[in-house]
C-alpha cells in the first residue's frame, strides 16, 4: 500500500514540476499546528461487596487533539473562516465535494492524534484533486478512528457540464483496503450460533483452571478469579484482540469500480446550495478468497456517498441551515449532519 501512495505522489509531483513552477503551487496554502485539549467525563465511583465494601473509582484522562496539515483549497462563497489562524477543529465539510470551487490543483494532508474519552486513535485525511472541465484526477487516503474505516483511492473521471452550476461525471476508482467483509470470528462460530470462546482463548495462550477459578493470560498474570468476570470483561478483550490481530495479517485489497456522480453549486448572499453525489453500482470481481463478493452472495452491491450544504436567509433576521454528509462503502459507513435556525433579536 505504501508503494502504491509514493507512486501515485511521485506521478502527482513530476506532474506538477514539469506544468508549473513549485512556488506557483504552494501560492495560498495554508500550514498549520496546533493542540486542542480539554476536560473528559467526570470520574466514576464503582462500589464493590464481595470482600466488604470497597470503592473504585474510574478516571479517565483529559481529551486531545493534535493536528497537523497543509491545505491548499479555495473557499466556496458560503464559507467565511471567522478565525484568525487555523487551529485543526476545522471541519470543512466542502472538502468531501469531487470539484472545488475553482479548477486547477487543489491539494490537503492533515493528521490528527486524538485521545476523547481514554480512547486514542489518528485520523488521517490526504487527497490530490486536479479539475478540468472535460476531466477529474484524484487520490485521496482516509483514515476514521471511530467509524474504523482506512483506505487509499484514486479516481479518474469524465466530466459533462451543464451550465456553470451543475456537472455530471463517470469514471473508474481503484480502492486499497483491508478486505472488509472478512469475519475472522466466522471459524469459531457453533452450529448454536454460540461462539467456541473458551478454546479460543486456550489457543491464544491463555490459562484456564476452572476448579480453582483462576484465570491466566498469556504472561502468567492472573485476569480473573471467577467466571462472571472472565465471561464479562476479559473475554470480549480476548475476542477484540484476536480480530484485530487477524485483520491486521491479512494483505490489501483492490477493488477496481465503476463510479457516477455529479456536482451542483448555487451561491447567493441570501440563499446557497452545494450538493454532490456519487455511486458506485458495479465492482470487479477479481474471485479472491477475500474479495468482498464473497461476503455478498457474489452478488453486486452499491457503495455511495453524498454531501448537502443548505442556507437560507429568510428575511434580514431569520435564517435556517441543513448540512450533512453521508458515506458507505463495503460494510462501512459514516456520516455528520447538523441543522438548526437562526434569529437576530435585534
Amino acid at each position: 500500500m505504501k508503494k502504491l501512495i509514493l507512486t501515485f505522489i511521485f506521478i502527482i509531483i513530476s506532474f506538477i514540476s514539469n506544468a508549473q513552477v513549485i512556488k506557483d503551487v504552494f501560492k495560498f496554502s495554508t500550514f498549520y499546528g496546533a493542540i486542542n485539549g480539554g476536560t473528559s467525563v467526570a470520574d466514576e465511583d464503582v462500589y464493590s461487596v464481595i470482600d466488604g465494601l470497597e470503592t473504585f473509582t474510574y478516571k479517565t484522562p483529559y481529551d486531545y487533539n493534535l493536528s497537523l496539515g497543509v491545505r491548499k483549497i479555495a473557499r466556496f462563497g458560503y464559507e467565511n473562516r471567522a478565525q484568525t489562524f487555523y487551529d485543526g477543529t476545522e471541519d470543512s465539510w466542502s472538502d468531501g465535494a469531487n470539484i472545488g470551487k475553482i479548477s486547477g490543483l487543489e491539494f490537503l494532508f492533515e493528521v490528527d492524534y486524538k485521545r476523547q474519552e481514554g480512547d486514542n486513535y489518528i485520523d488521517q485525511h490526504h487527497f490530490i484533486r486536479y479539475v478540468n472541465d472535460k476531466y477529474i484526477l484524484k487520490g485521496e487516503y482516509l483514515q476514521d478512528g471511530f467509524a474504523d474505516i482506512k483506505y487509499f483511492e484514486t479516481s479518474q473521471r469524465y466530466r459533462h457540464k451543464i451550465g456553470d452550476k451543475l456537472s455530471f461525471n463517470i469514471g473508474a476508482v481503484q480502492r486499497l483496503s483491508e478486505p472488509y467483509g472478512f469475519d475472522p470470528l466466522e471459524e469459531w462460530i457453533l452450529s448454536t450460533g454460540d461462539i467456541h470462546y473458551t478454546n479460543l482463548a486456550i489457543e491464544e495462550g491463555y490459562e484456564i483452571d476452572v476448579y480453582n477459578s483462576e484465570y491466566k493470560d498469556p504472561n502468567g498474570n492472573v485476569v480473573a478469579t471467577s467466571v462472571e468476570v472472565w465471561e464479562e470483561v476479559v473475554v470480549p478483550q480476548v475476542l477484540s484482540n484476536y480480530v484485530e490481530r487477524k485483520r491486521n495479517e491479512l494483505e490489501k485489497k483492490m477493488q477496481q469500480s465503476l463510479v457516477i456522480g455529479f456536482d451542483f453549486y448555487h451561491y447567493t448572499k441570501s440563499f446557497w446550495l452545494h450538493s454532490w453525489g456519487n455511486v458506485m453500482p458495479w465492482h470487479y470481481n477479481d474471485k479472491g478468497q477475500f474479495s468482498y463478493h464473497n461476503y455478498n452472495n457474489n452478488e453486486q452491491w452499491y457503495d455511495y456517498s453524498g454531501g448537502l450544504i443548505f442556507g437560507y436567509k429568510i428575511t434580514k433576521q431569520l435564517g435556517t441551515f441543513v448540512e450533512g454528509k453521508y458515506n458507505k462503502y463495503w460494510n462501512r459507513e459514516w456520516y455528520d449532519f447538523k441543522f438548526g435556525i437562526n434569529y437576530i433579536i435585534f
